[in-house]
C-alpha cells in the first residue's frame, strides 16, 4: 500500500536512503589497481635495496670514489627502484583512499612514461645506425674500466660468456684496457679475460683465469682454438634478430599493462567525481520537511538530469522502501 509523502510516519523522520556509491565493476577495478601497484611497489623496494647494497658493498660513497659515482650501474639501479616505488606507492594509496590528487599524479606520470616509451621506440627505429655507434662506445668504455668497476666487469663477463664473443669488434679491442695493453708490465699484458676463452675450465672443473694470457699476440688461425674471435656487437645484433618477435611481444605487453593501468585510474577518478557530485547536488526535500540524501546509480541520475522536462519525478513511500521513478527507471533501497 502506497502512502503520500505528507502522510509519512513520524518515526521515518531521520531515515536516510544510502545506496552503494559504486558498481561492482568499479570496486573490482579499484582493488585490482591497488593490488597491482602494491606488487610493483614491492618490486621497486627490492630493486632499490639491491642498488643500495651494491653501492655500500663497493664503498662507492668513499671520498676517492665519489667522483665517478654518476656512472655507477648500481646508482642507476637504485634510482630506478626509488622512482618505481614512489610512483606505484602513489597509485596504491590513491586507489585505496580514493585520493584524487594522488591518482591524478599517478595517471599523469603514467601518461608521460607511455609517451616517452613510444617516442623512444620511434627514435630507436629511425636511428638504428647511430645506436650501433653508441653501443660500441659503451662497450669500449666498460672494457677500459674492466678491472676497476666490479659491476662493469660482471656485465662484460656475462655478455662475453653468453654470446661467446670477445671484445667489441674483435679480441684485439682489449688493448684499450691498461692492464691488457701490450705495454703493461704485468702478467695480463697482451692478454684477454678468461671469459673470452673457448674452454676456461681446466680439466672441466677448475676455472683457469690465465687461459687468455698473451692471446692478442696469436694470429686468428691459432687464436680460434683458444678464444672466441668474434666481437660482442655482432653477437648482440644476431641475438636481437633471433629474438625480435619475443622482444616485440614483451614490449607490447608492457605497454598494454601501462595503458590498462591508465584506463583503470581514469575510470576510478570519474567514479569518485560522479559520487562527489551526486552527494553535493542531489538532495530531495519532501513537503513536510524531511530530507533524503540520494546516492543513486549514475545512469539514473544522468537520466533525471537530462530528461527533467519530459519526466515526472515521484516519491513513493511503501512501508520501508523509497522508489524514484524517472524515465521508466526505478531504484529501490530499503531503509536500515
Amino acid at each position: 500500500m502506497e502512502k503520500s509523502c505528507a502522510s509519512l510516519q513520524p518515526e521515518a523522520k531521520h531515515s536516510v536512503v544510502t545506496p552503494p556509491h559504486y558498481s561492482l565493476t568499479d570496486y573490482f577495478l579499484k582493488y585490482f589497481l591497488f593490488l597491482c601497484n602494491m606488487l610493483f611497489t614491492v618490486m621497486g623496494l627490492v630493486v632499490l635495496g639491491l642498488g643500495m647494497w651494491g653501492l655500500i658493498s663497493k664503498e662507492s660513497f668513499a671520498q676517492e670514489k665519489i667522483g665517478s659515482i654518476g656512472t655507477d650501474p648500481m646508482l642507476i639501479l637504485g634510482t630506478v627502484g626509488f622512482l618505481l616505488t614512489m610512483l606505484c606507492l602513489s597509485g596504491c594509496v590513491g586507489a585505496l583512499r580514493e585520493n584524487c590528487c594522488l591518482l591524478r599524479l599517478f595517471s599523469a606520470v603514467m601518461l608521460v612514461l607511455i609517451t616517452a616509451q613510444v617516442l623512444a621506440a620511434i627514435m630507436a627505429y629511425s636511428l638504428q645506425n647511430e645506436i650501433g655507434g653508441y653501443l660500441r662506445s659503451g662497450m669500449l668504455a666498460a672494457m677500459a674500466r674492466y678491472q676497476d668497476d666490479l659491476d662493469l666487469r660482471f656485465i662484460t663477463d656475462e655478455i662475453q660468456t653468453n654470446l661467446q664473443c670477445c671484445g667489441a669488434d674483435t679480441y684485439r679491442d682489449w688493448e684499450i684496457n691498461i692492464y691488457y695493453n701490450c705495454s703493461a708490465p704485468g702478467v695480463l699484458a697482451c692478454g684477454v679475460p678468461a671469459t673470452c676463452c673457448v674452454d676456461p675450465l681446466e680439466n672441466g672443473t677448475v676455472w683457469n683465469s690465465q687461459c687468455g694470457v698473451r692471446a692478442q699476440l696469436l694470429d686468428e688461425f691459432t687464436a680460434q682454438s683458444v678464444i672466441f674471435l668474434g666481437g660482442c656487437l655482432g653477437g648482440i645484433s644476431r641475438w636481437i634478430e633471433q629474438h625480435e618477435n619475443l622482444i616485440g611481444t614483451v614490449c607490447i605487453v608492457i605497454l598494454g599493462v601501462q595503458l590498462l593501468t591508465l584506463f583503470i585510474t581514469t575510470r576510478l577518478l570519474d567514479s569518485i567525481h560522479e559520487d562527489t557530485y551526486i552527494q553535493a547536488n542531489l538532495k530531495i526535500k519532501s513537503n513536510n520537511g524531511f530530507t533524503y540524501d540520494w546516492l543513486i546509480d549514475f545512469h539514473v541520475f544522468h537520466c533525471f538530469q537530462l530528461k527533467l522536462s519530459c519526466c515526472w519525478l515521484k516519491l513513493h513511500v511503501v512501508h520501508t522502501c523509497i522508489q524514484t521513478q524517472c524515465c521508466h527507471q526505478t531504484l529501490c533501497k530499503k531503509r536500515e
